[in-house]
């Protein structure tokens, strides 16, 4: 299936089986915003715990808290997100459309890397096992001639970037040859930048009435609370602060479903450090995300770092955890070593002592911060989209199943009567009243069988339990798993183990040890 043609299915998917609904979708909706449906909930909710108990529960020096989305307007002077907070926007004449200049270019160099890719599968293809594939990415013409053009376009790009030239921005992308994705024409506005936070007023009337912004990012709350939960929680050095939560931009080029909206959620751990060990604490941090990412098993090959050529001015280290969505590789986490930065800004704008004292230097110090962050919604993008696949049965047929991980399904497990009548629903029920003390679980007694369970499939139920006669005899129901549509005859009494052992968070985060 082409990339296009499943995304397409995926966004149908998720509305079609109750995770992703447009917003606002009776008044023709709102623009990149969008509402998560009852299995979406669901499914945000477990990846949110998912994430909670590996990054908060499971560290002894980590703690979370809830900021308020409305902060102190001066809060976003001193992290320069007010003057500094933008995005380089083009438009083309012809379409009418607007994009991220960077964006472009990134896309553009996206597609050499696919080039190239495609060109060392093929050779491996057709040198088998005697391929050496770094002999030929260092050696072949084609890949040598693609990689320099890759190479040149970063230098370009990193640049125009740190200069804030915007002239250069929009020579790379005419020198590029770059073509509106709609209507196919190089007829380019100027390059400008656009300013991302959304505005709103604080007070009782217009003219008493305080300006504030809808919060960019959570990191900030985690910054002006950081003495305050150090002291109430004695916290010594290293010790971090996580948060999820809402945060707004305003962005222009909202686009591919829920990768970019302008109302999203952030899964975000500000670790504060002793000045001097951000490197180690740097790859530690990376290779620990990247190990809690490849404990839901959605394969190796979907996950690479991207290391940024161009650096924050406050930032000293800095990578992203990219994933291969439907659309190409894109960021899903930032690994960021922030230096002191935060806390010193906020120190200066507000007058306040940020620091702290470390008692076995006897001195006090301003900590460095080492940050992790990850978009929930780009996570739940990630995890539904490798997990819908359509599969060829032995039989000539097809099924659309949602392979979610156990551990992060809406519903664990469905129960069926095989018939309506003889006393089986009532068994049935009872099973449902005994497991949902400890799982989602979901009652259907609608169609045959075989149609309950592909609707289960396709909803991405890791469990579909059936009562039949021999229930009544033998206190035993026939259990059958998702993945692999394999059935066991099981008692009653066992079913609460038997699911638990797939659907248990420890079960799936010791696979980081």
């Amino acid at each position: 299936m082409a990339n296009d043609d499943k995304f397409k299915k995926v966004i149908s998917h998720a509305k079609e089986y109750g995770y992703v609904f447009q917003s606002s979708e009776i008044y023709d909706g709102l623009s990149a915003v969008y509402d998560y449906a009852q299995n979406g909930a669901e499914l945000k909710k477990n990846i949110r715990d998912y994430w909670w108990k590996a990054m908060v529960q499971m560290h002894d020096n980590i703690v979370g808290i809830d900021a308020a989305i409305f902060m102190h307007p001066t809060t976003w002077k001193a992290s320069g997100h007010v003057d500094a907070f933008n995005d380089p926007l083009i438009d083309n004449k012809d379409s009418k459309k607007r994009y991220r200049a960077d964006v472009l270019v990134e896309d553009f160099r996206e597609k050499i890397l696919q080039k190239i890719n495609k060109d060392v599968a093929k050779a491996k293809k057709r040198f088998g096992d005697a391929f050496n594939e770094s002999e030929f990415r260092s050696t072949n013409g084609n890949v040598l001639r693609r990689q320099k053009q890759m190479d040149e376009i970063t230098v370009e790009l990193t640049r125009v970037q740190e200069e804030s030239d915007l002239e250069g921005f929009k020579q790379l992308i005419l020198d590029l040859g770059i073509v509106c994705p709609v209507s196919g024409s190089k007829n380019w506005t100027d390059v400008k930048q656009f300013n991302l936070m959304f505005g709103t007023k604080l007070g009782a009337s217009a003219e008493s009435a305080m300006d504030l912004y809808l919060r960019p990012e959570t990191a900030q709350g985690i910054f002006v609370n950081f003495l305050n939960v150090q002291k109430t929680g004695r916290m010594k050095i290293p010790f971090g602060i996580a948060q999820t939560g809402k945060a707004f931009r305003n962005e222009i080029v909202a686009r591919q479903f829920i990768f970019r909206m302008r109302e999203f959620e952030q899964m975000e751990m500000q670790f504060f450090i002793k000045p001097g060990t951000q490197k180690e604490w740097f790859d530690y941090w990376k290779e620990t995300r990247l190990k809690w990412h490849k404990s839901l098993g959605l394969g190796e090959e979907n996950y690479r770092f991207h290391d940024h050529e161009k650096l924050a001015h406050y930032a000293d280290a800095a990578t992203d955890i990219e994933f291969n969505f439907p659309f190409g590789f894109k960021e899903l986490e930032g690994i960021h070593s922030r230096t002191d930065f935060d806390l010193k800004q906020h120190e200066e704008f507000s007058g306040k002592k940020l620091q702290y004292f470390d008692h076995e230097e006897k001195a006090n110090y301003t900590p460095y911060v080492l940050e992790t962050s990850i978009g929930l919604d780009r996570m739940f993008l990630a995890v539904f989209s490798n997990s819908l696949v359509e599969e060829e049965l032995e039989n000539n047929t097809t099924r659309t199943v949602l392979k979610l991980p156990a551990v992060l399904a809406p519903t664990k497990a469905a129960v069926f009567p095989l018939v309506k009548k003889d006393g089986l629903p009532d068994v049935a029920k009872q099973i449902v009243e005994d497991l949902k003390w400890d799982f989602n679980v979901f009652y259907d007694e609608k169609d045959a069988v075989g149609k309950r369970y592909r609707r289960q499939d396709a909803n991405g139920t890791p469990f579909c339990i059936t009562v039949d006669h021999d229930t009544l005899e033998d206190n035993t129901v026939t259990i059958r798993h998702r993945d692999t549509m394999e059935q066991k005859r099981v008692k009653i009494e066992d079913l609460k183990d038997i699911i638990k052992a797939e659907v248990d968070v420890k079960h799936w985060l010791m696979r980081m040890k």
